[in-house]
């Protein structure tokens, strides 16, 4: 007769030549804590550096004289700047507008095509963001020289906002795409089924279900617009500057006007308080979904 009550022993770890080696394990812990802190340190020191800068009493970007707010009270008065900077909100923001308008019916259109004709527009709309930069600026600058002869004074706020719309258009295209097969495939034809005219029904119906990707491209076309130089600078003509142009001619000079450091501080503040306060309302209105 068997015993039932025979304890079975099975082998430990160790016994199989396991190690846990803990010292490794915490050194490898430590290397990549100070990987993490390097990594964010070199990403976020340039502006660390200019935000200091902003609030130098001195001219000069080898020394800090003094802490002063002299650089924010007079950070407009220069009139070259503050036409650049005005430039620059005026063709980033019309920009955007054009484009999230146009790439918002794009993408709906593009998503209810045959998957061969869709996977080979998408193809085409990827090329732009693929292209160096350089070569888009080139080749809008001699497309837009053709019309020189129609139009001697054609470079200028025109050209540049073309060209804007034209390399911001494919990021609100690949923002709104995937929302678009997030939604019921059926919405669209309910709606029109309901006698709902189509341009009403994709106003009306597809657009606010997908208000998450047009916002998210929105904002990354106006980042994109407003930091461009390369483009702008091939496209821009004599007599308009954009605030990247601007920069760029004035590095020669001894010392770059103060007025730059405080601005760039002040729209850096402003984009991390704006991605905070997106992500703190995006956070609670799924809270409030959950719940």
């Amino acid at each position: 007769m068997m015993n039932e009550n025979k304890v079975y022993e099975y082998a430990t770890l160790e016994e199989y030549g396991y190690k846990e080696y803990k010292v490794l394990k915490c050194l490898w812990k430590i290397t990549k804590i100070i990987l993490l802190a390097f990594s964010v340190f070199m990403l976020y020191f340039s502006i660390i550096i200019i935000a200091i800068q902003s609030f130098n009493a001195s001219d000069s970007t080898t020394e800090f004289v003094g802490f002063t707010f002299n650089n924010y009270i007079n950070m407009f008065e220069k009139r070259s700047l503050n036409n650049s900077i005005i430039n620059t909100f005026q063709t980033s923001i019309i920009a955007t507008l054009i484009s999230t308008v146009l790439g918002t019916f794009i993408a709906v259109g593009i998503h209810y095509l045959p998957p061969k004709v869709k996977s080979k527009i998408m193809l085409l709309n990827n090329i732009p963001l693929l292209n160096a930069d350089i070569v888009t600026g080139i080749s809008l600058m001699v497309l837009f020289s053709f019309f020189l002869p129609i139009n001697k004074y054609l470079f200028g706020f025109w050209t540049i906002l073309i060209a804007h719309v034209f390399f911001t258009l494919p990021y609100i295209i690949l923002s709104v795409t995937p929302k678009m097969r997030e939604i019921d495939p059926n919405m669209l034809d309910a709606a029109l089924d309901l006698g709902v005219k189509p341009l009403k029904s994709v106003v009306k119906v597809i657009i606010p279900a997908i208000k998450g990707g047009i916002f998210s491209g929105m904002l990354l076309a106006f980042t994109i617009s407003f930091e461009d130089f390369v483009v702008g600078y091939f496209t821009k003509g004599n007599g308009y500057n954009t605030l990247s142009i601007w920069i760029y001619s004035s590095i020669g000079r001894k010392s770059l006007f103060p007025g730059v450091y405080a601005f760039s501080t002040l729209v850096t503040f402003v984009m991390i308080l704006a991605v905070v306060i997106y992500n703190l309302l995006k956070g609670r209105n799924k809270n409030e979904k959950n719940s």
